[in-house]
């Protein structure tokens, strides 16, 4: 199944099933079209020729070397095996599907036709405020806080965001060292939901699925805490 068809399968799932639907997508979209390194099986020795920057010519189901990403597709090369061109990342770089994300990047962009009709992905270096499409990772530290439906070439796309105390963020949004979950919205983040992140202090009531940082402890629990999902006080250790 090619990667358009998928897309639009995960994407009526997540319109249908409202926001765990749209979280799973993410996962989907990201084992399907980032899936890690190429594969398949290498036949002959891969062409030494590049387009300078350090990169090189790889037979499919070579690894791609660290800190690198695959930017173009030969399907004659490797004595018809396939080769795949790799070289170190940079801001803004055009990939081709399945290319891994180096540290510290994200996709913000796709077009279905690039990379010789496999599909490409523009990786570019984290920052906050930036817009990545469905799939891209979340660099450690950053949450994820809005979502835009049509974003990316019809995929979707997600804010990604440094912290601070009362932050909202969408539903799958990791939740960084230090925070809790303290309130919810059904219909925040285009209709994916959203949930407030605080600092952890004592007297903060969190939601049912928030982390209990250390040094603190649950402790009572109030039926109507979090927007009426429930939730329970902190206290000290």
């Amino acid at each position: 199944m090619i990667l358009r068809q998928i897309v639009k399968r995960v994407r009526a799932l997540a319109v249908g099933r409202g926001a765990g639907a749209a979280v799973a997508s993410i996962a989907l979209i990201a084992a399907v079209a980032l899936g890690g390194t190429v594969s398949g099986m290498s036949t002959a020795e891969a062409r030494t020729a590049g387009w300078g920057n350090g990169g090189k010519w790889s037979c499919s189901g070579q690894p791609v070397a660290a800190g690198n990403v695959i930017t173009d597709h030969d399907p004659s090369g490797c004595s018809g095996a396939g080769s795949w061109y790799q070289q170190p990342a940079k801001d803004g770089i055009w990939t081709c599907s399945g290319s891994p994300v180096v540290a510290g990047y994200v996709i913000t962009d796709h077009q279905t036709t690039g990379c010789r009709g496999m599909g490409s992905w523009r990786h570019s270096l984290v920052h906050d405020g930036i817009w990545t499409c469905s799939g891209s990772p979340v660099v450690p530290g950053y949450v994820i806080s809005n979502h835009f439906r049509s974003g990316c070439g019809g995929i979707g796309n997600w804010q990604h965001s440094l912290p601070h105390d009362g932050i909202w963020t969408c539903s799958g949004s990791p939740v960084v060292a230090g925070y809790v979950i303290t309130g919810h919205q059904v219909a925040g983040c285009d209709g994916a939901g959203s949930w407030r992140h605080n600092i952890a202090r004592v007297g903060l009531w969190t939601c049912p699925g928030s982390p209990v940082p250390a040094g603190f402890r649950a402790t009572q629990y109030n039926a109507g805490a979090c927007d009426g999902l429930g939730g329970w006080a902190l206290a000290r250790a």
